[in-house]
């Protein structure tokens, strides 16, 4: 109604600018009768007023939805009114609306194709990866203990790159399940031993057997992986622990805390490590930071309805919180 009446403002003014100046003519020609000018004035603004009513009704669900904006997109295809304009205005976003589905459905396809072909060639690099590793497994010769080491960084970095692309599809891509928090900690360790032992750190695991959450075990050790990865790389050479713990919240819901000895980080960079490809002032001391990996966590604990906090002290080491609710946790008598 406000738009409306907005909207034909000027056209009110220019008909009482009109009447008036017709009075005007009358009245200065010698016709004083000042009962017929202002019958003639109400006349005339009746007949604009009917003419408004009647223009109202035949647009009103155009102004209705120009006064308000959409919550979908296909809100913008509703019937718009009978009259001229509003058809017009209709048709107008049919048309745009057909033209951002056609575009929108060729960029999904080339997505899904780029998806498809990053997965099979991420599987078809970790066959030659993992014949490396065999050859090299158990070798005492430095080349190859550092060929070795530099294999386990491109498999880590392609295991990164096939769940990014899985991110994508995450709700056709996952099951909650108890899964043993013990357990899929101890794994994520095994996992990363080689990582550990030439980084000089060494891991500390203070979780009860009989702690289970519901999870994605899948995914549960996805975050794991990169949560002590960034441990390991920001402490290495310490010598120090890196401690995983597991504490029960008054509330009975359950943290799990991931503590390193390293050098820290920036207070400035704190509440910007969880964005995309931000590494920060320890990405241009340490050059294998991607900025990635501490992003793909928290949109990994989101979507599982996980929390996660990060608190650190440069100089001292950083701490890593993943908090789970009280319906996400399970302790069994061992």
């Amino acid at each position: 109604m406000k738009l409306f009446i907005r909207d034909h403002i000027p056209l009110l003014i220019f008909t009482m600018l009109e009447l008036l100046a017709v009075v005007a003519v009358f009245w200065f020609d010698g016709y004083d009768h000042p009962l017929t000018a202002f019958y003639g004035i109400f006349l005339g603004l009746f007949i604009m007023a009917g003419y408004l009513i009647y223009r109202f009704f035949s647009q009103r669900l155009l102004y209705m939805r120009l006064s308000r904006p959409f919550e979908a997109l296909n809100e913008s295809i509703a019937a718009g009114g009978t009259a001229p304009v509003s058809q017009a205005f209709n048709h107008l976003l049919e048309t745009q609306y057909r033209h951002y589905q056609n575009l929108l459905q060729t960029w999904e396809r080339k997505q899904q194709e780029h998806l498809t072909f990053m997965n099979q060639w991420v599987h078809q690099m970790k066959t030659p990866v993992s014949v490396i590793e065999m050859i090299t497994q158990g070798e005492d010769d430095e080349r190859l203990l550092s060929i070795s080491e530099e294999t386990d960084r491109i498999r880590r970095g392609l295991e990164m790159v096939l769940y990014v692309s899985r991110l994508e599809t995450f709700e056709q891509d996952f099951s909650v399940e108890p899964v043993g928090l013990r357990q899929a900690v101890n794994e994520t360790v095994h996992e990363l031993k080689r990582y550990f032992i030439r980084s000089h750190v060494y891991p500390e695991v203070q979780v009860d057997d009989g702690v289970m959450v519901q999870t994605d075990a899948k995914w549960m050790r996805f975050m794991l992986e990169q949560l002590l990865s960034n441990a390991i790389k920001y402490a290495a050479g310490t010598g120090s622990k890196i401690t995983v713990s597991a504490r029960t919240e008054d509330d009975r819901s359950l943290t799990l805390e991931i503590r390193d000895r390293g050098v820290g980080i920036p207070k400035a960079d704190l509440g910007r490590v969880f964005r995309p490809f931000y590494t920060g002032e320890n990405g241009r001391r340490f050059k294998e930071s991607t900025g990635m990996g501490l992003y793909l966590v928290k949109e990994v604990a989101d979507k599982l309805g996980h929390g996660i906090r990060i608190e650190s002290v440069p100089g001292e080491g950083t701490v890593v919180r993943l908090h789970f609710e009280r319906s996400q946790v399970q302790v069994r008598n061992r």
